[in-house]
């Protein structure tokens, strides 16, 4: 179905002890409505997802993947039914529901409030066995004020989409070994593995940065710092992909402009995260500022690293400023440098390592790496949230029949994609 023939409802929710929800179909397709939701019934469902959710810590992991709701099948589709009857009204369920009957798939475009914006709005289960996800695609609408915000001009994918594609892969950080906390995500990388075999597919086009002629040399690169990102992106991109270590800010900080992305970058880079070891990570601060107050000439951060169309951040909590009341996070600097669509992670991340060692699942499984293929396989498409729509519900027809911990929605549930687009 063609975006311009697909019916489409934006739903916005706010928090004001309840929660205050309001949907509108566009072109008054269907009727308009508004609802509230008790916040003490919020508050419980909020707290039961957040304790399924794997931690920052290894312990954290651990006790996603074997003890936590989205760890089993059954655990998690109970979840999932509680998600329905606490947050999904009855009249926006109806109206889904009739044109579900009718064959006709639309898109739900969600503005979480801060205190639901880790909710995997994919996997309500309005009836037993059908998900959100099986009647809709779903994406989220980036914060109104970030939208609105006056100087930015969102770069479009129709005129860039032919630029290099801009890859950093799981980048050596400094001062930090392969096995410690901002070590490799993705472990020692070969050529049949499928991230590489992916990457490998581009090649012969010649449209990545870094161009390599091995895929392998794409991965665990120590040249990949702010500098060399600047220069990479101001020189013209379609996409950028990033597959690393981010450090989200603590909600109650209030300071979501301290969110890290980690590079290569040494410790007397100039920038405005403190150093870390022997490395300075690249703050949302830095990404909006750029060298504000730290030059004689200072630069704009979206002079100094312009946003492609398109980005995938695919780490831990990559999309954590959704969680603030003023969000001014990695997905506020990504969407205020020019970009009109993001993937970020709404949670921590287990890599493939984590499944194996946790939950015995076999060493020919790479959740984590298929999980980055679909999302750069979507990014690269006309169409890239019912793209990944597919893949996800194909991921969840599997999780319905195996309950293979591969196949849960641990992984594939994380990633929320973001638009400007109204």
């Amino acid at each position: 179905m063609s975006a311009e023939r697909q019916p489409t409802v934006l739903v916005r929710m706010a928090d004001a002890g309840e929660l205050y929800m309001s949907w509108r179909w566009q072109h008054d397709s269907a009727d308009a409505g508004v609802w509230v939701i008790p916040g003490a019934e919020v508050d419980r469902i909020v707290s039961r997802v957040r304790a399924a959710l794997p931690g920052t810590s290894v312990a954290g992991i651990e006790s996603a993947l074997t003890t936590g709701e989205l760890a089993d099948y059954n655990s998690e589709h109970d979840l999932a039914q509680a998600l329905s009857r606490t947050l999904l009204p009855h009249r926006l369920a109806a109206q889904l529901y009739d044109l579900y009957v009718r064959g006709v798939r639309p898109h739900i475009r969600i503005q979480p409030s801060p205190r639901t914006a880790q909710i995997p709005w994919e996997l309500l289960a309005p009836d037993p066995g059908l998900r959100l996800l099986d009647i809709a695609d779903l994406s989220q609408l980036a914060p109104a004020g970030l939208v609105s915000a006056p100087g930015i001009t969102a770069r479009s994918w129709a005129e860039t989409r032919d630029l290099p594609v801009v890859t950093v892969l799981d980048p050596r950080v400094p001062g930090f070994r392969a096995d410690s906390a901002l070590g490799s995500v993705l472990g020692r990388m070969s050529p049949e593995l499928p991230l590489a075999r992916h990457i490998s597919r581009y090649l012969l086009e010649n449209c990545l940065r870094p161009a390599v002629s091995d895929p392998v040399e794409i991965f665990r690169r120590q040249d990949q710092d702010r500098g060399w990102l600047s220069e990479t992106l101001r020189a013209g991109a379609s996409r950028l992909l990033y597959v690393g270590h981010v450090t989200a800010a603590a909600p109650e900080s209030g300071r979501s402009e301290d969110a890290r992305l980690h590079l290569t970058c040494t410790a007397d880079t100039e920038g405005f995260a403190p150093p870390e070891r022997t490395h300075r990570p690249l703050s949302a601060k830095d990404l909006i500022l750029g060298t504000h107050t730290l030059a004689d000439h200072p630069h704009t951060g979206p002079d100094l690293w312009p946003m492609p169309s398109r980005v995938a951040l695919i780490a831990c909590e990559s999309g954590g400023d959704l969680r603030f009341g003023e969000p001014l996070g990695l997905l506020a600097a990504m969407l205020n440098g020019g970009a009109e669509l993001i993937t970020v992670g709404r949670w921590p991340l287990p890599t493939d390592l984590a499944f194996e060692r946790f939950a015995a699942t076999p060493s020919t499984r790479h959740p984590l790496q298929d999980n980055i293929c679909a999302i750069d396989t979507a990014h690269n498409s006309p169409d890239p949230i019912s793209t990944l729509m597919h893949w996800q519900r194909d991921r969840a027809a599997a999780w319905r029949e195996t309950h293979s911990l591969c196949d849960s929605p641990l992984l594939w549930a994380a990633f929320a994609t973001v638009t400007t687009t109204r």
